[in-house]
């Protein structure tokens, strides 16, 4: 049985798996990298599928057999062959490929399931529900849901670059100091804290605010741009990944 990251931590998710290359790869049952490829999209999108499912309305253990299952029939109906940068972005084709599977392929899954078939993967399950406590039922729509969980998550994986870069140079103390301000320009007041916590002149922590925010930028222009078919739908994808994050609900 195949066992994947658990994409569930909050610590250095693997959001980087959608990258184009590695989707073709999975596509391709012939290389010796599939599988490995395929179980690193699974680590990064099982969640969010899986809370798709759950605000679907099914059960706990119903969705859990569904997201399995989902999965194992990209594999064993080879639908990432079709899948190419040209055809638009692979979230929105895997989530269509979700909706089609729950409309379609339910019955068939839990006929194998009767029939003793082990999961293919492992996932923290009990994770994923302690998560999902966190969202605001009943109003939210599941597409909502869904994206929100792949804006979290990749978010995450873009802090977690920003921060792995910062303590290569030594500078793992100033990220962590300027991280709650990414987001937000901080008073004077804050300013004046945060320099005398670092032991910095004020100018000199505008400075490094200003850098982070542009590495930042560049770091999430770069990994959206590995998900989209091109340049011109990078702006549109950041424009709803923080549509997902400061809506409530939907």
């Amino acid at each position: 049985m195949a066992q994947f990251p658990d994409s569930g931590r909050s610590a250095s998710p693997r959001f980087d798996s959608t990258r184009w290359s590695i989707v073709l790869a999975a596509g391709l049952q012939s290389s010796p990298d599939a599988a490995v490829a395929f179980e690193q999209l699974c680590a990064s999108y099982w969640y969010p599928l899986y809370a798709f499912v759950r605000r679907e309305g099914y059960q706990q253990a119903e969705a859990q057999d569904l997201t399995q299952g989902f999965f194992a029939s990209l594999l064993q109906r080879h639908d990432l062959q079709r899948v190419h940068p040209d055809k638009g972005r692979f979230r929105s084709f895997l989530l269509a490929a979700l909706k089609n599977y729950l409309l379609n392929e339910w019955d068939r899954a839990r006929a194998q399931k009767r029939g003793g078939g082990r999961p293919l993967f492992s996932l923290d399950f009990d994770l994923a529900e302690s998560k999902l406590g966190s969202e605001q039922a009943g109003t939210t729509t599941p597409e909502f849901v869904f994206q929100r969980q792949w804006a979290l998550t990749l978010l995450a994986y873009v802090q977690e670059q920003l921060k792995s870069d910062m303590s290569a140079k030594g500078r793992g103390d100033l990220y962590d100091a300027l991280l709650p301000h990414l987001a937000g320009e901080p008073g004077a007041a804050k300013y004046t804290e945060l320099a005398d916590l670092l032991g910095m002149t004020e100018a000199a922590v505008k400075m490094a605010m200003s850098r982070l925010r542009k590495r930042y930028r560049a770091l999430l222009r770069e990994e959206i741009a590995q998900t989209v078919s091109g340049e011109a739908e990078i702006d549109d994808e950041i424009r709803d990944l923080f549509d997902a994050l400061r809506r409530p609900n939907a």
